[in-house]
C-alpha cells in the first residue's frame, strides 16, 4: 500500500514538472494562436450608426478582412451583399449586390447606390439622395466560398415627428390610411424609435397613433390624468399591435429637410380654401403640406404668428420664439383647426419645390 502511494506521488510531480515547463513563457515575445475551425472571413463596421438628412449622401462603413492561408491566391469570388432589415426579422429588401464587374441596384435604390471602393476590402455603401423611406437598418454580407460573415449598420436622418388626424377626425385611420395620410403630407409613417427620439425632445400628446411596426404609442413628458394618470411616470405608452385593416387610431408622421422654400403669401385679402390654392399656384408654387410646415419650424427655426391654410384644409401657424398671443408657453406649430373652407378668414402657406 505503502508502495502504491510513493509510486502516485512520483508520478504526479514529473506530471506537473513536465506541463509546468510547457506554460512557462517568455514574456518578451508575442504568441499568436488560430483555431483550428476559427472565422477565416470577418466583417466589421467601423460606425454601427451613421446620420444624415433627406436629399444628402451618406456612406454606411463596411470592411471585410480575410484569412490569405484559408483563400489562396482568391480562386473564389467575392460577393457582397447589402439588404434593408424590417420589422419583420424573417424580410429583408434587396438594396445592392455586387460580385466581380456583376453589379445590381434594386427597386428605389437603383442609379442611387454604389460601392465606395477605398480599397481592396472595403465593402462600404454610398447612399446618395437620400429619401425619407431610406431610414433604417441595413446588413452588410460578404461572401467568399463557404466562408460568409455580416454586419449591420442603421442610417438615421435629420427631422422632425408629428402626430396627425384628418378632417374626419381623431381616432378614423387604419394602419394603411394612416401610412398615406403621412405620404400626401410630405412625410412618412414615424418608427418606434423616431417617436422615441422625439419624446426625449419634449414631445407630449395624449392621442395614440400607429407607428410603422404596426404598434399604436403615445409620448407623455407631463403625467396627468387624462393620459395615463397623473402618478405614472413620463414615457412612451404602449397600446400594443392591433389589426390593421379594422382598428383606428391617429398617427405619428416623420419628415426631414426639404429642397425649396417655404413662406406665408403676402395677399392683401384673407381666403377661402380654394382662393388659397390658386394664390399659391399664381405665385408659381403649391399650397404647402402640413409636413412641410413642421420642417420648416423645426430645423429652419420658422416663425410666423399668422394662421394660414394648408393642403389639408387645416390652419396652422409655426411659433419657434414663443410670445404674448403668439403661443406664449411654448414654441410649436399651433394648430386652429379644419375650418369650413368658405371661410374668407386665414392666409395662406405656400412652398415652391427647387429644381
Amino acid at each position: 500500500m505503502m508502495k502504491s502511494l510513493l509510486l502516485l506521488v512520483l508520478i504526479s510531480i514529473c506530471w506537473a514538472d513536465h506541463h509546468s515547463d510547457n506554460y512557462t513563457l517568455d514574456h518578451d515575445r508575442v504568441i499568436h494562436i488560430q483555431a483550428e475551425n476559427g472565422p477565416r472571413l470577418l466583417v466589421e463596421a467601423e460606425q454601427t450608426k451613421v446620420f444624415s438628412h433627406r436629399g444628402g449622401n451618406v456612406t454606411l462603413p463596411c470592411k471585410f478582412y480575410r484569412d490569405p492561408t484559408a483563400f489562396g491566391s482568391g480562386t473564389h469570388k467575392i460577393r457582397i451583399k447589402w439588404t434593408k432589415l424590417t420589422s419583420d426579422y424573417l424580410k429583408e429588401v434587396d438594396v445592392f449586390v455586387s460580385m466581380g464587374y456583376h453589379k445590381k441596384a434594386y427597386a428605389g435604390y437603383q442609379g442611387r447606390v454604389f460601392l465606395k471602393g477605398g480599397s481592396d476590402n472595403d465593402a462600404s455603401l454610398v447612399i446618395a439622395d437620400l429619401t425619407l423611406e431610406d431610414y433604417g437598418r441595413y446588413k452588410c454580407e460578404v461572401i467568399e466560398g463557404l466562408e460568409d460573415d455580416t454586419a449591420v449598420v442603421a442610417l438615421d436622418l435629420q427631422g422632425v415627428v408629428f402626430p396627425y388626424f384628418p378632417r374626419l377626425g381623431r381616432y378614423n385611420l387604419n394602419f394603411h390610411e394612416a401610412q398615406q395620410a403621412c405620404l400626401d403630407q410630405d412625410a412618412v409613417i414615424a418608427s418606434f424609435d423616431q417617436l422615441y427620439d422625439a419624446w426625449r425632445g419634449g414631445l407630449d400628446w395624449c392621442n395614440a397613433g400607429w407607428l410603422s411596426d404596426g404598434s399604436v404609442q403615445y409620448p407623455i413628458t407631463k403625467p396627468r390624468e387624462p393620459c395615463g394618470g397623473q402618478n405614472t411616470v413620463p414615457g412612451v405608452r404602449n397600446y400594443g399591435f392591433w389589426d390593421k385593416d379594422k382598428s383606428r387610431y391617429d398617427v405619428f408622421c416623420f419628415t426631414s429637410n426639404f429642397n425649396g422654400r417655404f413662406y406665408y403669401l403676402i395677399h392683401p385679402t384673407k381666403l377661402t380654401y380654394d382662393e388659397a390654392v390658386q394664390a399659391c399656384l399664381n405665385d408659381g408654387a403649391q399650397i404647402a403640406k402640413v409636413g412641410q410646415i413642421f420642417a420648416a419650424w423645426k430645423l429652419l427655426g420658422y416663425d410666423r404668428c399668422d394662421a394660414g391654410w394648408l393642403a389639408d384644409g387645416s390652419v396652422r401657424y409655426p411659433i419657434s420664439r414663443p410670445r404674448r398671443r403668439c403661443s406664449p408657453t411654448e414654441a410649436a406649430v399651433r394648430f386652429v383647426g379644419f375650418p369650413d373652407k368658405n371661410h374668407k378668414l386665414y392666409g395662406v402657406y405656400c412652398f415652391r419645390a427647387y429644381n
